[in-house]
């Protein structure tokens, strides 16, 4: 490297998202990590890895960076080729398509799920998160607004009660996660999803179980509309800032 200046890797960056301490293997840690960056655009679509410089900044060597990198391949994030190195994968409007197709088909039965079987004591946890998560849009925060969200989401997942579910929905979303953070890129479909996040708690306080599970099917077709075009345009040169990372 013949430049010295931070880069947009480094885990110091000022007002970074806290991360609780794991005791996780260290290789899991750091794919957690690059996971992480790749949903939020720091590692682009398409874009090859810079090793030495990311397991400096990582603070980690190249051995757990590697196995953190395979772990990746196996979730379908990055593609590693022999003597070439690590390439993030490329975000296609089909797959996206493809993956919310299912999303939508099972975040809204665990919706319908949630409304009849979470307790009190749920409800109101839900009703806390989509407080703050209110707040975080009022106030146009992107990355807080979307790692609530995202809280919010496994939450609801979660509440359904139906393992099954919950380990196929925790599957699909390491792939489609990049695609959530992408939808909210578009400030109409920003202020749609979040009245569709109202009307869902809504539902929830009447133990409306089928209009739980409709407002949320809605919700997550919407977000797969979005996500795809958003992708259509990047893909096609003509929004080349719609995966960079959010401002603070």
């Amino acid at each position: 490297m013949t430049s010295r200046r931070r880069s947009s890797y480094s885990l110091k960056q000022p007002g970074q998202r806290k991360v609780p301490i794991s005791r996780d293997p260290l290789h899991i840690q750091v794919a957690n990590r690059l996971r992480d960056m790749i949903v939020h655009g720091d590692l682009k679509p398409g874009e090859r890895v810079p090793f030495a410089q990311l397991a400096e900044e990582l603070g980690v060597s190249l051995t757990p960076l590697r196995e953190a990198f395979k772990v990746l391949a196996e979730d379908g994030l990055v593609e590693q080729t022999p003597n070439r190195g690590v390439r993030v994968l490329p975000y296609t409007a089909a797959e996206a398509t493809a993956l919310f197709e299912v999303i939508a088909e099972l975040e809204s039965l665990a919706a319908k799920l949630a409304a009849v079987r979470m307790s009190d004591d749920d409800l109101a946890n839900l009703e806390a998160l989509h407080e703050q998560m209110r707040g975080e849009y009022e106030s146009r925060s992107k990355d807080p607004y979307f790692d609530i969200n995202s809280r919010i989401h496994r939450m609801i997942v979660g509440l359904s009660g139906n393992d099954v579910l919950i380990s196929t929905h925790t599957k699909l979303m390491v792939r489609a996660n990049r695609g959530r953070y992408i939808a909210i890129v578009n400030e109409d479909r920003w202020s749609q999803a979040m009245g569709e996040h109202e009307a869902v708690m809504d539902a929830f306080r009447r133990r409306d179980s089928e209009a739980a599970r409709s407002i949320w099917w809605t919700h997550l077709a919407h977000s797969g509309e979005a996500v795809s075009a958003v992708l259509e345009q990047y893909n096609a040169g003509e929004l080349n800032d719609a995966l960079q990372p959010a401002a603070d």
